[in-house]
C-alpha cells in the first residue's frame, strides 16, 4: 500500500508528447483504477432486520470493515460487533491471516437479542455468539444454481398439477386437453376435448379463490428459431462444442393465446370470444380477483402499439377492455408498465404515458374508467417503491420535476391516491437512493452527484426529516492524489430547445495547456438513460483509457429513456438516429468553451446497442467521427431479439430495419474501425458481427476484428481493452503501442 501511494506523488507525464506509449505506461494508466481504494466511510449493504426499525450497514473505513447497527426508532448507532475479533477467530478456525479490510459478510444476520450473528464467509456459513466470539462452522455454501438462459420459451406443457385452494381438486394435462381430478374419490373429469400438439392447453393453470372455476390459455404454437455457436476452446476437451440458445427474431411467427374458462361443477367450458386479440406478441396468464367474480388478462399488441387489460366475467365469460393503452408509435411496456390491484376497493393503480410523460393513474376496476390522474407535470415518474394501500400512499422515484437541476437525478416522493399531498423526501438537488423498513416508518437515504461524495442519512417517512446523520464518505485522500472530478455538462440539443445532460472526464494528469482527443463511451438503447448520475472514483470501462491522453464524454442524447415521450419516440424506426444530432452539437458546445478538446479527434466506443451506435456514428456521420471500437454490436435489428427490436423498430418489419442496418451501409464506412464479439455471446447473436464483417470486407474496406474465444456478451474483457487502448492510440495520438509480444529478458 505505501508502494501504491508513493507512485501517486508522481505526476504522470503528458503521453501526447511521447513517441511510444510503453508497457509501463500503460500499466500506470491501469493503477488508476486502484484509486477506489482511496474513497472512506461508503455506506454499502444497508439491510433491515426483519420488521423492526434496526437496519445493519457496512463501512469501509481506514482501519478496515466495520459493521453498524442502527435503531431509526430510537436515533441510535453503535458498532455492531468487534471486527477485530471476528477477524482473530476466524483466522483461527481458517487458518489464514485476513484483516479488517477483508472482513466482507454475506447473509449477515442477527439473532433477535442481537447477541449472535450468522453470516457466510468466503463461501463458508458462520454463527459467532458475540459475548465470547466463539465461531461456529454451519456449512459450505453450495453452489448456486444459474437462473437459466433468459431467451428460453417458457415451458407451457411442463408444470406440475394444480391443487384447487379448497384442495378439493387437483388440474393436470393430459394429450394436450385439460382435466380435473377429485383428490378424496381419484376420480378424472375431462373438461376440454380440442387441444391438439399444435394447438394445446398450458399447464399453467388458475384457479378462481372459491374453487368453483378454473382459468387457463390455450396455445397455438409457433416454429421456434434457434442460434448456433461454436465454443472453439473448452476448458475440459480439444475439441469444439456447438451451442443453441432460443432465440426469436423480428419477424418471427409467436404463440398465440387465448383464455378458456371452465365450470367445475358442470365440469362445462363457458366460452370466452377473444377474436379481438389474436394479433399479440403475447397474452398473460389469467389473474382471479379475490372475491372470484372475473380475472384479467394482458393483451401485448404485436408491434406494441397497444396494451390492454382485458377483463373476463368469472359466470358469463364476457369481455370488457378496462385499460386501452394506444400510441402513434410504441408503447413502452417493457420498462414503464406497471399495475398494482386494489382488491378491497376495485381500483388498479396504473402507470402510463397517454399525457406525453410517465404518470401513476387510478382506475376503476369495474368500470375501467380513470377516477384520477395521482401524478402529473413535466416529470416523470421512474419507479414505484412501495404502495401503502391502508392510508392509501404511494412511495415512488421520480426526477425532472425540480428546477435548475439535472432532470435525471432521482428524488423519493410521496403521494396520496386521489393526487394531493405530493411531497419530495429527499429535497437535496442530487442522485437519491433510499431503502424503507418494512412497515415504512423510516428510510435511509444516500444521496450524491459525480462531482460529490455520498451522504447517508436516516429520514421520516412523514415529511423527509432527517432524523440520523449516519456517513459522509471521505475523498480526502483521493483528492490528494490528483483525482479530477467528472464535470456535469449541458447542452441545447438538435431543436435548440431541449436540454441534454451529460458529464465530461479528464485524466488524473490533465494539463489544460495540451489539446486532447475526444471519445464518447456511447450507450443509446431507448430502454433507459445512461450517463453516470452518482459518485464513483473510477469506471472500469474508461477511466484508463482516459489516463493514456484522451478526455471522456458521454451523454444521453434524444431517443432514450427518462424524459417526455416526445424525447424518446425520436429512436421510433430510427435507431440509427442515436441521439447523433444532440451528441454532436453536445460535444461541439463543450470544445466551444473548453479549447484543449479536439474536434477534429473524436472517436466512440461501446459495447450491444452502444456497438450498434458505435459503427452507426462512423456510417451515418464520418464528418464528425473518425474512429471507432465496437463491440458485440447489433449490427442489423433483424438479427437481434425479437423483444427488443420491435419494441422500438417495430412490426411488420418494413424498410426502416434495412436503412438502420450497419450491414446494409457497411461501404459508407470513411473512418478507423475495430470490432469486438465474443464466439459464445447468447445476447446479441455473434453472426450480426460476422455478418457486417463480411460485408464491409465485399465493400474492400479496411478494419479490424478482434474474435473472444469462449466470451460471451462483452466489452472486451482485458484482452479487448488493451486492443481497444492500442486502436486509439495509434489513430489519435499518432504513437506506436507496446510491443506485447516480445519477450522479457531475465
Amino acid at each position: 500500500m505505501k508502494h501504491f501511494l508513493s507512485f501517486f506523488l508522481v505526476v504522470l507525464f503528458a503521453f501526447a508528447g511521447s513517441a511510444q506509449i510503453t508497457k509501463e505506461d500503460c500499466a500506470k494508466a491501469d493503477s488508476v483504477m486502484k484509486l477506489s481504494e482511496l474513497v472512506y466511510n461508503p455506506v454499502t449493504q444497508i439491510t433491515w432486520v426483519d420488521s423492526s426499525s434496526v437496519f445493519w450497514y457496512r463501512l469501509k473505513t481506514r482501519d478496515g470493515m466495520k459493521y453498524q447497527l442502527v435503531d431509526a426508532q430510537k436515533g441510535s448507532k453503535k458498532i455492531a460487533f468487534d471486527t477485530d475479533k471476528l477477524v482473530a477467530v476466524l483466522n483461527q478456525q481458517l487458518e489464514k491471516d485476513i484483516s479488517a479490510k477483508d472482513l466482507v459478510l454475506r447473509d449477515l444476520k442477527f439473532d433477535a437479542d442481537k447477541k449472535t450473528i450468522h453470516f457466510n464467509f468466503k463461501k463458508t456459513y458462520w454463527t459467532c455468539e458475540l459475548k465470547k466470539y466463539e465461531l461456529k462452522k454451519d456449512s459450505v455454501e453450495k453452489e448456486r444454481e444459474g437462473n437459466g438462459y433468459w431467451g428460453s420459451y417458457s415451458d407451457e406443457k411442463g408444470k406440475d398439477p394444480v391443487s384447487s385452494p379448497n384442495e378439493e381438486w387437483t388440474a393436470f394435462i393430459r394429450e394436450n386437453n385439460v382435466y380435473i381430478k377429485n383428490k378424496e374419490t381419484n376420480k378424472e373429469f375431462r373438461l376440454s376435448y380440442d387441444g391438439a400438439p399444435g394447438d394445446f392447453y398450458s399447464s399453467s393453470f388458475s384457479w378462481s379463490p372459491d374453487s368453483k372455476k378454473l382459468a387457463v390459455n390455450k396455445v397455438r404454437d409457433a416454429e421456434k428459431r434457434e442460434i448456433f455457436f461454436v465454443e472453439s476452446s473448452p476448458k475440459d476437451q480439444l475439441q469444439p462444442i456447438l451451442h443453441k440458445r432460443d432465440y426469436r427474431k423480428p419477424g418471427d411467427a409467436m404463440p398465440i393465446k387465448h383464455p378458456a374458462l371452465f365450470d367445475v361443477e358442470s365440469k362445462k367450458q363457458i366460452p370466452v370470444n377473444t377474436d379481438a386479440f389474436k394479433h399479440q406478441f403475447n397474452l398473460t396468464n389469467p389473474r382471479w380477483k379475490e372475491d372470484a367474480s372475473a380475472f384479467t388478462f394482458e393483451f401485448n399488441q404485436r408491434g406494441h402499439q397497444a396494451y390492454k387489460v382485458v377483463k373476463v366475467d368469472g359466470e358469463s365469460g364476457d369481455v370488457n377492455v378496462l385499460i386501452d393503452e394506444q400510441s402513434n408509435t410504441f408503447i413502452d411496456y417493457s420498462g414503464k408498465r406497471y399495475r398494482y390491484d386494489l382488491e378491497e376497493t376495485n381500483e388498479i393503480v396504473w402507470a402510463s404515458e397517454r399525457d406525453g410523460w410517465n404518470h401513476l393513474y387510478l382506475i376503476d376496476s369495474k368500470t375501467g374508467e380513470v377516477k384520477n390522474q395521482i401524478t402529473k407535470g413535466e416529470w416523470v415518474v421512474r419507479k414505484v417503491i412501495k404502495i401503502d394501500d391502508e392510508n392509501r400512499t404511494i412511495f415512488f422515484y421520480g426526477s425532472g420535476k425540480n428546477e435548475d437541476e439535472d432532470p435525471y437525478y432521482l428524488h423519493c416522493y410521496k403521494i396520496n391516491f386521489d393526487g394531493s399531498g405530493l411531497i419530495d423526501l429527499t429535497p437535496e438537488k442530487m442522485n437519491h437512493d433510499v431503502s424503507f423498513s418494512k412497515d415504512m416508518s423510516y428510510f435511509t437515504d444516500t444521496y450524491s452527484t459525480v462531482e460529490t461524495p455520498p451522504f447517508t442519512v436516516v429520514r421520516s417517512t412523514e415529511d423527509g426529516k432527517v432524523l440520523i446523520e449516519l456517513e459522509k464518505t471521505d475523498i480526502s485522500s483521493l483528492l490528494e492524489k490528483g483525482w479530477i472530478a467528472p464535470e456535469p455538462f449541458v447542452a441545447k440539443a438538435r431543436d435548440g430547445k431541449t436540454d441534454i445532460w451529460g458529464n465530461i472526464y479528464r485524466p488524473t494528469n490533465f494539463d489544460e495547456n495540451k489539446t486532447y482527443p475526444i471519445i464518447e463511451y456511447i450507450y443509446a438503447g431507448p430502454h433507459s438513460s445512461f450517463a453516470q448520475k452518482s459518485f464513483s472514483a473510477v469506471h472500469s470501462a474508461y477511466s484508463g483509457l482516459a489516463e493514456l491522453g484522451f478526455i471522456i464524454v458521454q451523454m444521453d442524447g434524444m431517443g432514450t429513456s427518462n424524459r417526455s415521450k416526445t424525447f424518446q419516440d425520436v429512436c421510433w424506426k430510427n435507431l440509427k438516429d442515436a441521439g447523433f444530432p444532440d451528441r454532436i452539437l453536445w460535444i461541439k458546445a463543450a470544445a466551444e468553451k473548453y479549447s484543449y478538446m479536439d474536434t477534429t479527434r473524436v472517436g466512440l466506443f461501446g459495447g450491444s446497442a452502444g456497438g450498434q451506435s458505435t459503427l452507426a456514428g462512423l456510417l451515418f456521420h464520418p464528418e464528425f467521427y473518425k474512429a471507432g471500437v465496437s463491440s458485440c454490436g447489433c449490427h442489423d435489428n433483424r438479427m437481434d431479439k425479437i423483444w427488443w427490436n420491435e419494441q422500438w423498430m417495430g412490426y411488420p418489419i418494413g424498410p426502416e430495419y434495412a436503412e438502420c442496418s450497419n450491414v446494409e451501409n457497411a461501404d459508407k464506412l470513411q473512418g478507423e474501425l475495430m470490432l469486438i464479439v465474443g464466439e459464445m455471446d447468447d445476447n446479441v447473436d455473434p453472426a450480426s458481427t460476422m455478418q457486417v464483417a463480411d460485408a464491409l470486407i465485399k465493400a474492400k474496406k479496411d478494419f479490424e476484428l478482434v474474435v473472444l474465444p469462449g466470451v460471451n456478451h462483452t466489452l472486451g474483457g482485458t484482452y479487448g481493452e488493451q486492443k481497444r487502448r492500442d486502436f486509439f492510440v495509434r489513430n489519435f495520438l499518432q504513437q506506436e503501442t507496446p510491443d506485447w509480444n516480445a519477450v522479457k529478458s531475465n
